[in-house]
């Protein structure tokens, strides 16, 4: 890294969807300065531990499953709300476990998924014209002109939720609650309780049947560690640098910076300018980092990228996370993947199906269709085959929660239905049923890849 970069240097790079109008600076620098003086909410040394199992991603060894809030809030903040998903993405990594034959790193969007960047500064209600809502680290939901006005004091309150999500969440992973045998009865409950439970039951009982032999031999929760906990990780974009900035400290250990909010931060569709404040700043940091890929990246612009966050060509350090839409993934992702296997840097790919298939229902709802985000999976899994390169990861915004913000899914979510439980802070979720189908699925295309490598062979 270039010995003119420190965590505060991107101030100098254009900053895209950063707020600007604090009416207030000097509380503003006072609520950084601040965060400055807190304690690191994640350890150097648990973002390199995160690098290296995401290594054995880029290697084809693993599998990432990222997943969690679309924007977290301060008024659906509990304990039963961050159980929920740390239980589900647990649940969803079992039946991908069993079906891929290989470890699945489990990464959450939570601990800091607060702000999200707007395609429009300013919302509008009938004849009323206020800010857009920017998420609750910058601004209220609320639509008033109170609510709208950014306060710095709510970066300081996120910092202080993100601290006791990630002390209850270091709590379920270390303390039991992550025991497989745990995941493994919650599965059962989603499969006997599906229209589609039949497909998913066989998978079901070959997993039944290993725990029981696992069981019969002595290898048990009590016995081996690696039953009863899990490592689990924190991330979110990267989105104000100024929050990222306060909270990068130099690993006593190492010397490097690491951002210290979270173990894994990614850069968005909309900041992801080579010249720009994002890339320069995630230049600077040690940990492991994302960039999502949309419809309107270049292959030449992507190994730019690749070459700007990843010089060193660090397997884990980089993952790609395509965002293209069920429509577009076929025609975009495959010169992507090309290039960057000829390229040979080490990276992930990831796919996020959920940001390229927003649709507005006839009542106005904002949602996505569960048939588009299985489609677009199932070509991200198709395309990697046939571009050798392996397919890494989900990305999803989903809740634990019995959410209707979704249409389809095994239940048949209809439009009338989205009214009943709309309670998505910004963009809609998959609940807890569509996830943990959409996890089935792809097991099902996953092993069915891996029988056809095997019978190649």
């Amino acid at each position: 890294m270039n010995k003119s970069w420190s965590p505060h240097s991107w101030r100098a790079r254009p900053a895209l969807h950063i707020p600007d109008d604090y009416p207030d600076a000097a509380a503003l620098r006072a609520a950084e300065a601040e965060i400055a003086t807190l304690p690191p909410l994640v350890f150097a040394g648990e973002a390199r531990r995160l690098t290296s199992a995401l290594g054995k991603v880029a290697n084809g060894e693993a599998f990432l499953l990222q997943g969690g809030d679309c924007a977290e809030s301060f008024k659906e903040f509990s304990a039963d709300n961050i159980r929920d998903t740390f239980r589900l993405i647990l649940q969803m990594a079992v039946v991908l476990t069993f079906a891929g034959g290989k470890p699945v790193v489990k990464l959450g969007r939570i601990a800091g998924q607060f702000g999200k960047p707007r395609s429009s500064p300013i919302e509008t209600i009938g004849d009323v014209t206020l800010p857009s809502y920017r998420g609750d680290n910058i601004n209220g939901m609320e639509f008033t002109p109170e609510a709208r006005i950014p306060d710095p004091q709510r970066l300081v309150k996120a910092y202080h939720q993100s601290s006791s999500t990630l002390n209850l969440l270091r709590a379920f992973a270390n303390g039991g609650y992550a025991d497989l045998y745990n995941i493994h009865k919650w599965t059962l409950g989603f499969v006997s309780g599906s229209p589609q439970g039949e497909r998913y039951r066989e998978l079901a009982e070959k997993i039944s049947e290993t725990l029981n032999f696992m069981s019969a031999i002595g290898i048990t929760s009590d016995k081996a560690q690696e039953i009863r906990q899990v490592d689990f990780f924190t991330s979110h974009e990267a989105l104000l640098l100024n929050y990222e900035q306060a909270l990068t400290r130099v690993d006593s250990t190492s010397g490097d910076w690491y951002d210290t909010s979270a173990h894994f931060l990614w850069i968005g569709e909309r900041t992801r300018q080579l010249d720009g404040a994002h890339v320069h700043f995630m230049q600077g940091i040690k940990n492991p980092i994302g960039v999502k890929c949309g419809p309107t990246l270049e292959p030449d612009d992507l190994k730019r990228l690749i070459d700007a966050l990843n010089p060193e060509g660090i397997p884990g350090r980089l993952t790609l996370i395509g965002r293209f839409g069920s429509d577009k993934v076929g025609e975009r992702l495959p010169r992507l993947m090309k290039a960057s296997r000829e390229h040979g840097v080490p990276v992930v790919w990831s796919i996020d199906p959920m940001h390229g298939n927003v649709v507005k229902a006839a009542n106005g709802y904002k949602t996505r269709p569960f048939d588009r985000i299985l489609s677009e999976v199932r070509s991200f899994i198709d395309i990697a085959a046939s571009e050798n390169v392996h397919p890494g990861g989900l990305h999803l915004e989903m809740t634990g929660q019995n959410v209707t913000e979704c249409l389809g899914g095994a239940h048949a979510l209809s439009e009338d239905e989205l009214s009943h439980r709309y309670h998505t802070h910004c963009d809609p979720r998959l609940n807890a049923d569509q996830a943990l189908e959409l996890s089935f699925l792809v097991a099902e295309r996953l092993q069915g890849l891996k029988d056809k490598v095997t019978k190649a062979a």
